[in-house]
């Protein structure tokens, strides 16, 4: 019976461990994406303080991307609609 209850208290410490880390990924994931956002936001606030349209457009759609990634759609908007206006002042054809 001992053999058993070892065997038993092993499965269980197993199983532990595995739920443990599962939700480790779940608690930090969606963290993680937002951080990207966030550090993608300040990347744009940088190229846009130099003053070049363009690279102020590319870093815009990174955001955007950014927050896509993190499933944010109401920061994705935003950031998108932004993305669009700049191209506007860009006179580049936004594909919409």
């Amino acid at each position: 019976m001992k053999p058993f209850f070892n065997l038993l208290r092993i499965g269980a410490l197993i199983a532990l461990i595995i739920i443990f880390f599962k939700n480790l990924h779940f608690l930090t994931g969606d963290k993680i994406e937002n951080q990207v956002a966030e550090d993608a936001v300040k990347q744009y606030n940088i190229a846009k303080r130099q003053g070049d349209k363009m690279q102020t457009y590319v870093q815009c759609s990174l955001v955007a991307t950014a927050y896509l990634q993190a499933k944010d759609e109401t920061n994705y908007n935003i950031w998108k609609n932004r993305e669009d206006s700049l191209a506007k002042k860009l006179h580049l054809s936004v594909l919409r």
